[in-house]
């Protein structure tokens, strides 16, 4: 209904009303403020059955609209990996024609003709059964950066990195993060053992443990800490992130609620932020893939 609309469902229902009480045609119009011609055009459609909604713009037969067999041709031709101008001038078509028929089928992107598989989404069974581990780099604050200020201007150059070592159990999401210097190899085991003595003081024994193909994790130290420590060592597919999908999203919450949360005057400030923040993410965050409750809760 535009604005301006004289009647609404509503006010074609008080209109037939009154025409049914035994008002004449020219009565109601005056009284609703419309002209006769509106008037006997809701009465009839009325009587005739067709309701009193707005009846659809569309047009009954479009005699130039593109045929079933001629679309099919451009769907096929666009699945050879042919671009819309050569299309339309293999089958003696205009390019806005094609596109308008690639568009409702799909088909306007390259990425359309190759959908990616559906995400199959997984859960252990039990804490411990599989912990996600990953790393992300982090730069060390020397000043509030952009990220704060809205302002590229001023940078602090040549200040370094720090890592923040991640670890989230696929059953419960209890979670364990520590900063450190580096993601190479002493570090990447030092985490491990740290995961592994973290989850055994909560009385979870941690059975395997899920990494990307980091150069860390492909290192002879780490495999022998895997055997050292009694725990299966799981890698990713190349190119395939969503393997570890929930160490992803949760450095997405470190981040969002984190480590840029706030304005941090120095990096240290910023480690000290990460315990208090920590516990709330294990002790009283809801969590939508636990009905609500907090990770602590499994």
């Amino acid at each position: 209904m535009h604005k301006n609309a004289r009647l609404t469902a509503k006010g074609r229902e008080v209109l037939i009303g009154r025409l049914q009480a035994g008002q004449r045609v020219a009565e109601v119009a005056q009284a609703m403020g419309l002209s006769e011609t509106t008037v006997r055009k809701w009465w009839r459609r009325f009587r005739d059955g067709e309701g009193l909604h707005d009846r659809s713009s569309r047009p009954h037969c479009s005699p130039r609209a593109i045929a079933a067999e001629r679309r099919a041709q451009i769907e096929a031709l666009r699945r050879q990996r042919r671009c819309g101008r050569l299309i339309a001038q293999a089958l003696g078509l205009s390019a806005a024609t094609v596109s308008r028929v690639l568009r409702r089928a799909g088909l306007s992107r390259w990425r359309e003709l190759e959908p990616q598989a559906p995400v199959v989404r997984y859960e252990r069974q039990a804490p411990g059964e599989l912990v996600h581990i990953d790393t992300k780099k982090l730069g060390r604050i020397g000043e509030p950066g952009h990220r704060v200020t809205g302002h590229r201007t001023r940078r602090s150059r040549g200040i370094g990195w720090e890592f923040a070592h991640v670890a989230i159990d696929d059953h419960s999401r209890t979670s364990l993060v520590t900063m450190a210097e580096d993601e190479r190899q002493d570090s990447a085991v030092a985490f491990l053992e740290q995961v592994v003595a973290h989850y055994r003081a909560c009385g979870i024994r941690v059975q395997r443990v899920m990494t990307d193909n980091g150069s860390a994790y492909q290192s002879k130290a780490f495999a022998a800490a895997c055997r050292r420590l009694g725990v299966r060592h799981l890698r990713t597919r190349p190119y395939t992130p969503q393997t570890n999908g929930k160490a992803e999203r949760f450095i997405q919450t470190c981040l969002r609620e984190w480590a840029y949360a706030t304005s941090y005057a120095t990096s240290q400030q910023r480690r000290e932020a990460l315990q208090d923040w920590l516990h709330h993410y294990n002790c009283h965050r809801p969590h939508s893939a636990l009905g609500g409750q907090p990770p602590i809760t499994r």
